[in-house]
């Protein structure tokens, strides 16, 4: 049985813009217009592909006209057309005030407008963002946050702490501040595995698949804009998760498979529509449940 369309309306993405490759912008944006989305896409940066392949030039928007640009779509004759906000990499602390402009204006438009903000600031190495970005995100933007879509690393980072257990994990996504946290690179519990932690108010699930050595960049991206596309459709938050878990993981799997060096989006549309790959589901303690002894 095919999925229902997505509802009408728009979604505002604000990330980076590489030229070569599929990390930021240009996964969201595909992701999200493959699922029927209708996508006004903003770029934080503008680099000719992703830094991990090498120095490359950096450019990043003058906060001033960033900033005129929010503006102008917070008062665009089209903004009730909005129905969210997903936000990623940032290029300088200005920026993160004009997320907030963004969404603080449009939902005094429509109260319930879904801001998802994936704070990407680091990973198993560390931030690759100043920490003044980082620290924009956690004190500005994710207050904010219908959802938010950190790895494991950033949200250690974010809570102050380092997150080796899974219970670990849910209880700083419930300190967070955002009622819905998707965090990946749980802990696995099945051998040669890796997961996709997810916590609200009603589920704390794990999903799981293979682990892949040396993925291309830009998962965390594609996985942020599946899920909150799939949310919006009006899935349940638990068909949502396994359905973005894996479509994710089937096109880290056929990208690795063709010997690419980024994510072969473009060849793997059906992969984001009609996921096929084995995703196991679990079901966690939710922190709420916990009683202290």
């Amino acid at each position: 049985m095919s999925e229902m369309p997505a509802a009408p309306g728009a979604v505002i993405v604000i990330s980076s813009h590489v030229i070569r490759g599929s990390v930021g912008n240009r996964a969201a944006v595909f992701a999200l217009e493959t699922l029927g989305h209708r996508v006004w896409a903003l770029p934080t940066v503008i680099l000719p592909w992703h830094p991990g392949h090498g120095r490359s030039t950096r450019v990043v928007m003058p906060d001033a006209d960033f900033q005129s640009i929010m503006d102008d779509l917070a008062n665009a004759p089209w903004a009730g057309e909005v129905r969210a906000v997903l936000s990623g990499y940032l290029g300088s602390p200005a920026q993160a005030e004009g997320v907030l402009r963004l969404v603080a204006a449009l939902r005094e438009r429509n109260p319930d407008l879904v801001y998802a903000c994936d704070p990407v600031i680091g990973d198993a190495n560390g931030l690759y963002v100043p920490a003044e970005i980082a620290a924009a995100i956690r004190d500005r933007l994710l207050p904010l946050a219908t959802l938010a879509t950190p790895n494991r690393f950033e949200l250690a980072w974010l809570a102050g702490a380092a997150l080796e257990t899974n219970q670990a994990i849910l209880d700083a996504a419930l300190g967070l501040g955002p009622s819905r946290v998707l965090v990946t690179s749980a802990i696995p519990m099945m051998s040669g595995g890796t997961g996709n932690l997810y916590l609200s108010g009603r589920h704390a699930l794990l999903a799981e698949h293979r682990l892949i050595d040396d993925p291309p960049n830009g998962t965390g991206d594609l996985l942020s804009a599946v899920f909150l596309a799939r949310l919006l459709q009006g899935l349940s938050e638990e068909r949502a998760l396994q359905m973005a878990t894996a479509s994710v993981f089937e096109i880290i799997a056929r990208s690795r498979k063709r010997g690419a060096d980024e994510l072969t989006l473009e060849q793997d549309a059906s992969s984001l529509a009609t996921p096929m790959a084995m995703v196991q589901m679990r079901r966690l303690m939710h922190p709420s449940q916990m009683r202290p002894k």
